[in-house]
């Protein structure tokens, strides 16, 4: 069974942004059939006549879009060409140029070059480069917590984020507020009120991973006083928007709550999830943390399985969802392990 998030989906709704944008900018001369030749034609196909036209006319948003075009299609070589040739003038093919470098799209990986593009697009003084200098800010912290093209370093990871954060600012990158929340939650950097702070400012931003981040810090405690209402909250709520590490939790919530029957009916259909990174990337959740939710899921469907706790007993299945989990997540299967051991599951 498939989780319904598929790649193609996120393509589709990629490349829907730059069809909005070509009619915000052309109406629907770009779409419409204007010829017989046209009713041939797909909407790819008139979308691009018309911008190679108004690009050869000089009209330097049609240029971009021409490059966003390609780029959504895939086209990445072309779109590369288009970027290069007008980077000089447009930090937004600028920050393109950086993300395929970075990512080695249509060119070969070259990470230096992308944080130096990044770095170029902080320093644009000009209107034009708006919210991308936030979100090439947070890329650079990226680039600096993963050592990708500079020398890893936590600290500065931290000074590029807080800046792409712009204390809450909901204009701001909002993948850098989510992230400082995700950073203030790791052992080497723990501080849990910030971290419970920074998912705040995120959540109420819109960011899906910390609304189900929240849900987690107020059911457990960390970073905040203790509200276990206040944490199911968030957590249906991500859990409805898709967050699979929120559907997790929930879960194990139901399950501890003794609601076995509707534990392992959620358990059950998150375990079916099998394109991790479709999901991660439609949710805009990191990989990981899917990853976890699954294997949480699988753990958990595993354990009402064994005990017969709201499906038929059988322990031939148990042991085969048991696996599952360890294989795709031994961490969590030995912490859960251990909850079964101290009686805490």
């Amino acid at each position: 069974m498939k989780s319904g998030y598929t790649i193609e989906a996120q393509k589709k709704h990629s490349a829907a942004k730059v069809f909005r944008a070509i009619t915000d900018v052309y109406g629907d001369e770009g779409v419409k059939q204007t010829s017989r030749q046209d009713s041939f034609a797909t909407p790819v196909e008139r979308a691009e006549r018309l911008l190679k036209g108004r690009a050869e006319g000089g009209d330097k948003q049609a240029l971009f879009l021409l490059g966003q075009l390609y780029y959504y299609e895939g086209r990445y070589e072309e779109a590369e060409r288009v970027f290069d040739s007008i980077k000089d003038s447009d930090p937004r093919a600028l920050f393109q140029l950086a993300v395929m470098y970075y990512d080695g799209l249509g060119t070969a990986m070259d990470q230096p070059r992308a944080v130096d593009y990044m770095r170029r697009v902080v320093q644009w003084n000009s209107p034009e480069a708006g919210s991308i200098r936030y979100t090439a800010l947070y890329h650079i912290g990226i680039a600096y917590l993963e050592g990708y093209g500079v020398q890893q370093s936590n600290t500065e990871a931290e000074s590029y984020w807080l800046l792409a954060a712009d204390e809450g600012n909901p204009k701001a990158c909002v993948k850098a507020q989510s992230s400082l929340g995700m950073f203030y939650s790791r052992p080497e950097t723990q501080d849990l009120k910030r971290a419970f702070f920074w998912h705040s400012e995120a959540c109420g931003n819109g960011s899906l991973e910390s609304q189900g981040a929240l849900g987690i810090m107020y059911l457990y405690g960390q970073g905040i006083q203790q509200d276990p209402k206040a944490a199911i909250e968030c957590l249906k709520e991500a859990a409805k928007r898709g967050n699979v590490y929120a559907q997790a939790h929930l879960a194990a919530y139901y399950h501890h709550r003794k609601l076995y029957s509707r534990a392992a009916a959620l358990a059950k259909r998150i375990s079916n999830y099998d394109d991790i990174a479709a999901i991660a990337r439609v949710t805009d959740c990191l990989p990981e943390y899917v990853i976890k939710g699954v294997a949480i899921a699988l753990f958990y469907y595993a354990r009402c399985l064994e005990l017969g706790k709201g499906v038929p007993q059988s322990k031939e299945k148990a042991w085969q969802y048991f696996t599952k989990a360890a294989q795709l997540n031994p961490e969590v299967c030995q912490d859960l392990q251990r909850d079964i051991i101290f009686s805490r599951m």
